[in-house]
């Protein structure tokens, strides 16, 4: 999910007394210049001027008052960015620790400290992204203190990622949002511009056609479809469906799946958030025919041969993709979690419903939204001729 785009304008009053918002003025150098603003395409002198922060919660437009100062406000700017981001990517920051961090400390201590808090407080996949970008700034810029890391520095970084390690636009912007939150925790102003986050290009996720799907489920043997039909049915996240226990199931008259922190696998859901989602009776028919062969003492639902998590998912499905004559490439247990949310979507659940079943925020629907695609190929066929009878001699 994009986060909202955080804007900076400058209050003003103009000559003729009233009081607007206008866009700063940016120098060639880019840095803002104080008390400027632009005005019928031109940069005009104002006083006062104060430096505005707007953006979209979800809810409503929000504007905060920052200062007079440009170097406060682009600071603001960049802090709350990073919160934005971060919250987008479910990642709660941690408290800034700048006061208890002395003048000259090597970065080195800083980057250790940071990540044995983070070892301590947040989730094995955080600490293993976290690890990685701090390394890769280590090995991208050689300066052993704090204070002497700067904008010139972040920039090394993203160029460093990009071409040294060959990651994508996507990859390269949460590498520079992971080490821009160590800065942020540390107390350290890098003077990184707005103009300075690397960019990427937000794209619609992709789901399984129908066919490739029949295709894919013929050639599993009937464990394997449950698998695979548990993801489609269910929206879980690969985590989710690793560490599901059968208590986690009611098979009841309305069969549901819960989402539940597992203390004993040291595992919780994505931003701690528990939930019950309905599934349809196919699969709960399917689940109590399972049950009877259930590993004994074993409390999860699809365990490994040695009664562990199972990890292998991923990997059957590509090699079930390739005896299906499927591209492999094109297969991915994300894809399958798409596919609920777009189906559900385009059989006119409202969004609130489909996203508290995905897991997402009720005050962010944006999340849900980048489901909400247009149909295609046989479905959208479907749609036209339905909206259209009269001209394609469908009964109405």
């Amino acid at each position: 999910m994009k986060p909202p785009k955080v804007a900076l304008y400058v209050w003003v009053r103009l000559p003729n007394g009233k009081r607007t918002y206008l866009k700063p003025f940016i120098a060639k150098n880019g840095k803002l210049k104080k008390s400027c603003a632009i005005l019928d395409g031109e940069p005009h002198h104002f006083d006062p001027a104060i430096f505005y922060l707007t953006y979209d919660n979800g809810e409503k437009r929000v504007l905060e008052r920052i200062s007079t100062e440009p170097e406060k406000a682009i600071a603001a700017k960049t802090d709350l960015e990073i919160r934005l981001q971060a919250e987008a990517r479910g990642i709660a920051l941690a408290e800034p620790v700048a006061a208890a961090v002395p003048t000259g400390r090597p970065t080195s201590d800083a980057v250790a400290a940071y990540l044995e808090e983070i070892k301590l407080i947040k989730k094995k996949s955080t600490y293993a992204a976290y690890s990685v970008a701090l390394r890769y700034f280590g090995e991208s810029c050689k300066k052993k203190r704090l204070e002497e890391i700067d904008r010139t520095d972040m920039l090394r970084f993203t160029a460093f990622v990009r071409r040294e390690k060959g990651d994508g636009d996507r990859t390269v912007a949460n590498q520079f949002l992971n080490v821009m939150i160590f800065w942020k925790w540390a107390g350290i102003r890098t003077g990184v511009n707005p103009q300075d986050w690397p960019k990427y290009t937000e794209e619609d996720p992709e789901i399984y056609e129908q066919a490739d799907l029949d295709k894919l489920f013929a050639v599993c043997d009937p464990q394997e479809r449950l698998y695979f039909e548990f993801f489609l049915m269910t929206g879980l996240r690969s985590q989710e469906v690793t560490h599901t226990y059968w208590s986690d199931i009611d098979l009841g008259t309305t069969p549901t799946v819960k989402v539940t922190a597992k203390a004993a696998y040291q595992w919780t859901p994505k931003r701690y958030k528990a939930r019950q989602i309905p599934i349809p009776t196919c699969l709960a028919e399917s689940l109590r025919a399972a049950k009877v062969n259930a590993k004994p003492g074993c409390p999860l639902l699809f365990p490994s041969d040695e009664g562990k998590p199972n990890g292998e998912f991923l990997a059957l499905l590509k090699k079930r993709a390739t005896d299906a004559g499927l591209n492999p490439d094109d297969c991915w247990l994300h894809k399958f979690r798409a596919t609920y949310a777009t189906w559900h979507l385009w059989a006119g659940r409202d969004l609130l419903t489909v996203g508290r079943w995905l897991g997402h925020s009720p005050k962010d629907l944006r999340s849900t939204m980048r489901y909400l695609r247009p149909a295609r190929g046989a479905d959208a066929q479907r749609m036209v001729n339905e909206t259209f009878p009269m001209a394609t001699g469908v009964a109405a």
